[in-house]
């Protein structure tokens, strides 16, 4: 197991959240709580699996076609969501946004609309952008920092807008939305009725609040007649990017033969990096207790942070039903988000997001990474705290 409580330092690993701050916040060596990894170690029996790997020192082509692999996956989503997944359905890929951008392809057309819930991940603007397909925002609706879904006005933009697809983060970032069985089947109901394609980016399942359950997309597979895919990985929850990998699960052959053949074919991908087979493995077939205290570390992150939030009034903040990303409104502050980010930056030496980065639904809202020991938490948030008074008193 790994020791959530240890800080240590990220400094020399090329970290992008760490070492490269200055490219997104202007200068180095500040506090980080920006993008979303964690600054937690990967599991220990992870480690000694790629220990092992590293000792016998063999890293040429790797296959990832095999029941090792996708029973790893389909074995988790069987374990933790009671959700039924064919082996065959799992297929690599190197990233979530690679995935993504080749379901674009494949289930639409350029100048096609492409529906998502706003705000969203940043990432997702340039992806559909790039793909010459336009992104129509449809906005949840903010009930006292509760994030819901009209689905009045949404059946009117679907039936406005003629979206060839609709592109589903859950559970939700930034907002922290697990969306419930209610609502997931309001939506597939939708897409079947106005023949809309679903692709479900679902990296955050993992990461929940007590009694909070995740409903895959593919739990519903009886109930959807439109193409759906599921994306994921492991990388999220185990702090895993960095040695690269993804995979998508297609419940249809035709679209998961497509796929491959552009994985394959089209951009020569088809061996996984060694190390990412492994750590997916592992982290699938014996790393849960590692989840259960990571969770248990977040959950107490968020209780600190909202105890600390919580004496300045003006902050609305809800702790999320997911994620481990803070989504802070201080809408009330009487101070532009530029002023605010340069005392947080030049004076508290700290480095939070704006959440304008997400949409223009974000643009009075900070976005805070709780990935980390307790004791950096409440550092970053009595920075910001201070950044606060230090302006009040202007």
């Amino acid at each position: 197991m790994s020791n959530f409580n240890q800080q240590r330092s990220r400094y020399g690993t090329y970290s992008t959240q760490w070492d490269y701050v200055q490219d997104r916040f202007g200068e180095k060596e500040l506090l980080p709580f920006s993008i979303s990894d964690t600054d937690f170690m990967i599991p220990d029996g992870t480690i000694d699996v790629l220990d092992k790997a590293v000792s016998r020192g063999f890293f040429g082509y790797t296959r990832w076609n095999h029941l090792d692999y996708k029973q790893s996956i389909s074995g988790w989503f069987q374990q933790e969501f009671d959700c039924a997944i064919d082996p065959e359905w799992c297929v690599y890929s190197p990233s979530v946004i690679y995935s993504l951008s080749v379901c674009i392809q494949l289930l639409s057309q350029k100048g096609d609309k492409i529906v998502t819930f706003t705000p969203c991940y940043d990432a997702f603007f340039n992806c559909i952008g790039g793909n010459e397909r336009e992104l129509v925002a449809f906005s949840l609706t903010n009930q006292a920092e509760n994030f819901t879904i009209d689905f009045a006005a949404l059946e009117k933009v679907f039936a406005k807008e003629k979206p060839a697809i609709f592109l589903l983060c859950n559970p939700h970032n930034p907002t922290g939305r697990v969306f419930t069985a209610d609502e997931l089947t309001r939506l597939i109901s939708l897409c079947n009725q106005y023949k809309v394609a679903i692709i479900s980016d679902e990296i955050h399942m993992d990461v929940r609040r007590p009694g909070k359950k995740h409903l895959p997309i593919l739990a519903f597979a009886d109930q959807i007649e439109v193409p759906v895919v599921l994306l994921s990985s492991a990388s999220k929850t185990f702090n895993s990017p960095g040695l690269g990998g993804s995979y998508g699960i297609f419940s249809d052959e035709e679209l998961r033969e497509k796929f491959l053949s552009i994985l394959k074919g089209r951009d020569g991908l088809s061996s996984i990096p060694y190390p990412a087979l492994l750590a997916t493995m592992d982290c699938y077939n014996n790393q849960k207790r590692w989840v259960e205290e990571l969770n248990q570390t977040v959950d107490e992150n968020f209780s600190a942070l909202k105890e600390i939030l919580d004496t300045d009034p003006r902050i609305q903040f809800a702790i999320p039903e997911a994620t481990y990303l803070g989504w802070i409104n201080i809408k009330e502050l009487p101070y532009t988000m530029e002023e605010l980010q340069v005392v947080l930056v030049k004076q508290e030496k700290v480095a939070i997001m704006k959440g304008e980065t997400y949409g223009a639904e974000g643009k009075s809202y900070l976005r805070f990474n709780l990935g980390a020991p307790k004791e950096k938490i409440i550092d970053g948030a009595e920075r910001l705290m201070r950044a606060i008074r230090c302006l009040d008193e202007r």
